[in-house]
């Protein structure tokens, strides 16, 4: 971090981005591993988030006029915006599509965007940002969040403008869900502004509860191996889990269940009276004939899209009830309760691939932890986020690290790369605070 105060500090002065007679705000955003959690988020589900070490810092001052300028050294500077950029969604669209080579100023422009639409009497200037991360992208561990949440709490504190914790949170996920339209749900925004290193955050998404942070016993570690397979939220696969969640949730209501959280239904419920109902498969332009919509306004049914309603469905109300599990054994110190932490984190993977969203190189990275287990001290894996690629997570012992190695070794072989390793944690971005220079 030191490193990048002294960079934003040397770009203050003649020829720099950052003018020497105005304060310059910075704030720090780690990523997250979803160590158990996935798609409940967005169904009313408890999800099970830790901190990464890997960060996105963002530096914000504001100009003197309306103009409004991102750079970004790992993409390059983006176009040139204007307040007049942010007088309506549309225009906000607009001017990001203009931007053809840099997508990613979806999430910062949408932010500013929210700002001036909620704080039109603060936000009446302009504004140059800059952006470092060192957080892989596409790799399921929040990059977007991170960007998102680092550059609103830079840019709120520069502005004035009183917004935090999980309204903050909410803020962020509306960025993504509307602007950059990528269907996320909100645990990935609370971890990276509400988690702490060296504890796992228990958030339960009706909407967004945070509960009392869980230290993991000392001798107990999360990894976590970026499989090489790029993983996107906005991506067609994801909208299709998400949707068919929704559509399994819109049956059910029709067949007299009950009218809360999907992920709220008690398994044995669901077995009993409504997974026999559901349809393994069902087109898009089926169920619009039959029901019409659902409630969620993030994803679509599309027509031609086949969806996999009872195995969805079934993910949002089984891994609810597996997430409350692997909470409580979090909380004990136990050689038991880490091996049966570990069979929870591998039905959650298979419960994704059920889905559609697996991959040959995760379910690859499963097998090699299976295969040194616990006798080795890895109790378990899963995949992180949301699925089809990006980072297997892995729960076991300090003392496990030349039994990690040797998966990442074989790994490596096979897939022909060396993967990146995911180790450690620091603190989420509200802890960290915003430092004025």
């Amino acid at each position: 971090m030191r490193d990048f105060l002294e960079t934003v500090a040397g770009m203050k002065g003649a020829g720099g981005l950052f003018r020497p007679d105005r304060p310059v705000y910075v704030a720090r955003a780690p990523g997250r591993i979803d160590l158990m959690g996935g798609n409940v988020d967005y169904t009313g589900g408890l999800v099970f988030q830790a901190t990464i070490r890997e960060a996105t810092w963002a530096a914000v001052q504001l100009r003197a006029d309306d103009r409004i300028r991102f750079v970004n050294p790992q993409v390059g500077e983006a176009a040139g915006f204007s307040l007049a950029d942010l007088s309506g969604e549309e225009n906000v669209m607009a001017a990001v599509r203009r931007d053809t080579h840099n997508s990613w100023t979806a999430y910062t422009l949408g932010l500013f965007y929210y700002l001036r639409k909620n704080f039109p009497g603060q936000v009446c200037s302009g504004a140059d940002v800059y952006i470092e991360s060192d957080i892989p992208m596409n790799k399921g561990v929040s990059s977007s969040a991170a960007i998102e949440v680092s550059v609103m709490l830079a840019a709120v504190q520069a502005y004035g403008v009183t917004l935090a914790g999980i309204e903050l949170a909410l803020a962020c996920q509306w960025v993504e869900n509307v602007i950059a339209g990528a269907g996320c749900g909100i645990m990935d925004q609370a971890a990276v502004l509400l988690g702490d290193e060296g504890y796992v955050m228990p958030l339960l998404c009706q909407p967004c509860s945070v509960l009392p942070l869980v230290k993991l016993a000392d001798d107990l570690v999360i990894w976590g191996i970026d499989s090489g397979v790029s993983h996107a939220v906005s991506g067609i696969a994801y909208e299709a889990v998400r949707a068919a969640s929704f559509m399994g949730d819109r049956m059910i209501r029709e067949w007299g269940g009950p009218d809360g959280y999907l992920s709220d239904i008690a398994p044995s419920v669901f077995r009993a009276r409504f997974e026999c109902r559901l349809p393994e498969l069902i087109s898009g332009a089926e169920y619009l004939e039959r029901f019409h919509d659902h409630l969620d306004p993030f994803s679509l049914v599309r027509p031609e899209i086949t969806y996999r309603v009872r195995a969805c469905t079934r993910y949002s109300i089984e891994e609810n009830q597996r997430i409350r599990l692997f909470v409580e054994l979090a909380r004990l110190r136990s050689r038991e309760a880490f091996e049966l932490m570990g069979e929870l984190m591998y039905q959650s993977h298979w419960s994704y691939t059920e889905c559609g969203l697996g991959s040959e190189a995760t379910d690859l990275l499963l097998d090699l932890v299976r295969a040194e287990g616990p006798s080795a001290g890895l109790f378990g894996a899963r995949v992180s986020g949301g699925g089809a690629g990006g980072t297997v997570v892995i729960l076991g012992l300090k003392s496990a690290r030349s039994a990690l190695d040797h998966v990442t070794a074989v790994f490596a072989a096979n897939r022909g790369f060396t993967p990146y390793v995911f180790e450690g944690s620091s603190q989420g971005a509200e802890r960290y605070g915003v430092r004025a220079l």
